[in-house]
């Protein structure tokens, strides 16, 4: 706990340092440089810009919520990084999340990582940072790879070096971006893999890639029948377009009580019927901590 404390008193003392510096700090050169950069200091959220570069433009507001929900609980425990700007102000360069999070809640401060970077290594960085995440849809990695060859004109082996990936794994992500727009859209909303988007990109009929896509969605199928399906095609057997299932219409009685039920659980509630008048409710969760939440709500 101590040892916490001191750490924590040192980041309060280069952040007065860092406010009383009549000089900018830009480079490395600079006066107290030393002394600020390569340091985590305490710094003020309103003296940090998002970072222009960002290539996320999307944040789960429900995500947010509860990453916020976390911070006011046990803090920040990871510290953005930010590029340090004239005067006493800042780009982000990752952590968009936890910079927005904390606002949310109320906080003045957040624990920052600084560094020094011109506008092409900002663009890299968060670029790089954004393709290592977990939670990106496979779109959103292969917009991130052709942003890399675009605008900072790196190689696929270039790529393959700077964000530890194999030179073909990068190389399936940017051939989904030849798919059919409908159906990047339907990759990014979750309703089919990238499984899905690599077995359909092998079939060069824009007509028949979306009678398939329409197929998986209406079907769920797997991607080893999304794969055999393709097969087939290319052995002569042509795609029959699947007939739109009759609309199954939500009882009046759910209807009317859906929307509370869902600001009471704080979550959207699903409904699947199975005959008349009769059906579930789905709750959905996020977390461990969204479950006991849950879970204290219907006790």
């Amino acid at each position: 706990m101590a040892k916490a404390t001191k750490k924590q008193a040192l980041g309060r003392g280069l952040s007065a340092l860092l406010k009383e510096s009549s000089e900018d700090i830009t480079s490395a050169n600079d006066k107290n440089a030393d002394k600020v950069v390569g340091n985590i200091i305490e710094i003020e959220l309103d003296t940090i810009e998002v970072n222009p570069y960002q290539p996320r433009t999307y944040f789960n507001e429900e995500s947010l919520r509860e990453l916020a929900s976390s911070i006011k609980e046990l803090g920040v425990i990871q510290p953005i990084t930010v590029r340090k700007s004239k005067g006493n102000k800042f780009q982000l360069v990752s952590g968009e999340r936890r910079f927005r999070a904390s606002k949310l809640i109320g906080n003045s401060t957040i624990p920052a990582y600084i560094r020094l970077a011109n506008d092409q290594e900002m663009l890299e960085m968060a670029l790089v940072e954004n393709i290592q995440r977990k939670d990106l849809d496979p779109i959103e990695v292969a917009l991130s790879y052709q942003r890399l060859i675009d605008e900072i004109d790196l190689t696929q082996e270039e790529m393959s070096l700077r964000v530890g990936k194999k030179r073909s794994t990068i190389s399936n992500y940017l051939r989904l971006l030849k798919l059919d727009p409908i159906i990047q859209t339907g990759m990014r909303d979750g309703f089919l893999s990238m499984g899905h988007g690599r077995a359909l990109i092998n079939i060069d009929s824009t007509e028949d890639q979306l009678k398939i896509y329409e197929k998986i969605i209406q079907q769920k199928l797997s991607v080893r029948q999304t794969e055999q399906l393709v097969k087939n095609l290319k052995e002569g057997f042509p795609v029959k377009s699947t007939p739109t299932p009759k609309k199954v219409e939500i009882p009046k009685f759910v209807n009317k009580e859906l929307k509370s039920i869902s600001e009471y659980f704080g979550h959207k509630i699903e409904v699947k019927l199975s005959g008349k008048d009769k059906g579930k409710l789905i709750i959905p969760f996020h977390s461990e901590e969204d479950f006991n939440r849950i879970k204290k709500l219907l006790q």
